[in-house]
């Protein structure tokens, strides 16, 4: 990591240039320092969901609500950008997060392409990127409280088809795990059970909306599947929501599933290694849904500020954020994610 100055950028028609307020670092951030998502072009900037303040647009630009951007106004924007919504994933499949045209903010575009991660005093908004507003009633810090995790989560709990009254196990009390177990406790969950670690990670997870948590540092993995069931009537979780982006993890979490249960994988998002498991006990003789989750589209993000605003004096969402972090310290932030000394840290350029 290194503190680079780039040129003010000049404007091609329909961009936006944002003052960045503050700038998620996410697990797949640490993912990036070690090289483990393929094909990434660095050098980059890091930074891939963000809130800033227009400073000022070349022409007349339109955020997901059809009204005008104007300076001043603080906005996100969907890090996704270029997806094509005319190939077959787009229009036949209708999922959108598999289109081969995505490119991510902060992720996929290196530093040589501009200003277009959010690791830095200011963002270069490309023509065509969505741009969502920031309701005055919901502050930077509670909006990236959410940040990454709560569309992703969001997406997944869609995928879980989550019915009033459902038992739900989250595995992973990380931020997607976090953002999950709010969501679900929105949703009209019933009991809900979160394992992970360490203690201020599930001590959180109990503010926002769990009934019961579950220490991976105290119970081993052979025991945590009996502990959700007998917590869940004797028969399981009638949901799970992987959020752990360890592959052991999978076994243990289809274990812990009710038979006729739903499995939902969404934290394997960079390749881990193998698991080995036993189809005709794991899977067919439980009658399993398996359903796995990729990425965000607009309506997840979209979403996510409207449940946020509605529900922001719900759960102490602002406790999510741990700390912020000048640009110069954001190597410092990667540690602290990485050694899980933090809940969430995010980068503020202005300090």
């Amino acid at each position: 990591m290194e503190v680079r100055e780039f040129p003010e950028p000049e404007l091609e028609p329909g961009a936006v240039l944002l003052d960045t307020l503050l700038s998620e670092v996410c697990g797949t951030d640490v993912h990036l320092l070690h090289g483990r998502l393929a094909d990434t072009p660095y050098p980059l900037i890091p930074g891939h969901i963000s809130v800033g303040r227009v400073a000022r647009s070349n022409g007349r630009v339109t955020d997901v609500e059809g009204r005008e951007v104007k300076p001043g106004e603080v906005v996100t924007f969907l890090d996704v950008h270029g997806t094509c919504y005319a190939c077959w994933y787009c229009l036949v499949a209708k999922a959108s997060t598999r289109c081969p045209s995505r490119r991510v903010y902060g992720i996929t575009y290196g530093a040589d392409e501009g200003l277009l991660g959010g690791w830095s005093e200011q963002i270069y908004l490309k023509p065509g990127v969505r741009i969502v507003p920031l309701p005055e009633a919901l502050s930077p810090r509670t909006y990236m409280a959410g940040g990454c995790a709560l569309p992703t989560a969001l997406h997944a709990v869609d995928r879980a088809g989550l019915r009033l009254g459902d038992s739900v196990a989250v595995q992973g009390s990380g931020p997607v795990g976090l953002m999950a177990t709010a969501l679900t406790r929105l949703a009209g969950a019933g009991t809900i059970v979160v394992l992970g670690a360490p203690a201020p990670r599930l001590e959180m997870a109990l503010a926002l909306g769990a009934d019961h948590v579950v220490d991976i540092d105290q119970v081993g993995p052979d025991e945590r599947p009996r502990v959700v069931r007998d917590l869940t009537g004797g028969r399981g979780s009638d949901i799970t929501i992987e959020c752990t982006g360890v592959p052991a993890a999978i076994r243990e979490g289809l274990r812990m599933t009710r038979d006729a249960g739903t499995y939902v994988v969404v934290g394997q998002y960079t390749d881990a290694g193998e698991v080995a498991l036993n189809p005709h006990w794991d899977l067919n003789r439980k009658h399993l849904d398996v359903r796995a989750c990729w990425g965000i589209d607009l309506s997840h993000l979209h979403r996510g500020v409207q449940i946020l605003t509605r529900h922001r004096d719900r759960f102490p969402w602002d406790e999510v954020v741990s700390a912020e972090y000048p640009l110069a310290q954001a190597a410092q932030a990667l540690r602290d994610v990485e050694d899980r000394r933090v809940v969430k840290a995010v980068i503020n350029p202005r300090v």
